[in-house]
């Protein structure tokens, strides 16, 4: 079985997910790195400029794609320690959840909007078709379309660790009910053995 680490209370398949957004959002990022570095992965050679745009691009992609993570782990309800000013304090859960639910509904405007039409340009050449090849413009597709996850994927996730950050502690038992008859029920004094040897000295 797939061993993933998370907080106590984390159900699996939240920890599951938060684990998969990475892996997803890798591949676009493999494919912007190859072709900064004019591997044959496209016929479009960017400049100098653009290769830092797209290196930093690509870090700035999987590093949000990690912060999913602390959805799932314990530095996502404590801020750690080695963080000046704010180490060692608990987030609020608003705090990571309004950003995760923002963030969500931004890749599913975006990664929606840039996939509608994607078939279409592939057979009329324009588009991720002009890129290249047939055979590059498939690779580029299959690169990309993870992407279509990360949305849903970062929702689930974020409602997980709502509900858990959220959910109240369980009502405390309620004192028990004295039983009409029984020795709690008696009112306080001295313990029965002493009241027998009252007795016995007043004979």
């Amino acid at each position: 079985m797939l061993r993933v680490i998370s907080s106590p209370g984390v159900p699996r398949w939240a920890a599951l997910a938060a684990h998969a957004v990475p892996w997803v959002v890798l591949p676009s990022g493999l494919w912007r790195v190859a072709l900064v570095l004019r591997l044959p992965v496209s016929d479009y050679g960017p400049g100098p400029g653009e290769s830092l745009y797209i290196l930093a691009l690509s870090a700035v992609s999987e590093g949000l794609a990690l912060l999913t993570l602390g959805l799932v782990r314990p530095w996502g309800e404590v801020v750690p320690r080695w963080i000046p000013l704010l180490g060692g304090r608990p987030v609020r859960p608003l705090a990571a959840v309004v950003p995760a639910a923002l963030g969500a509904l931004a890749l599913a405007l975006v990664w929606g909007y840039a996939f509608r039409d994607v078939g279409g340009d592939l057979d009329s050449g324009t588009g991720p078709g002009g890129m290249g090849s047939p055979a590059q413009d498939a690779l580029l597709v299959l690169c990309y379309a993870p992407l279509l996850l990360w949305a849903p994927l970062l929702l689930a996730v974020t409602v997980a660790y709502y509900r858990r950050r959220t959910a109240r502690p369980g009502a405390p038992a309620a004192p028990a009910v004295p039983v009409p008859g029984s020795r709690r029920e008696q009112p306080p004094g001295p313990p029965q053995g002493g009241q027998e040897r009252r007795h016995a000295r007043h004979r």
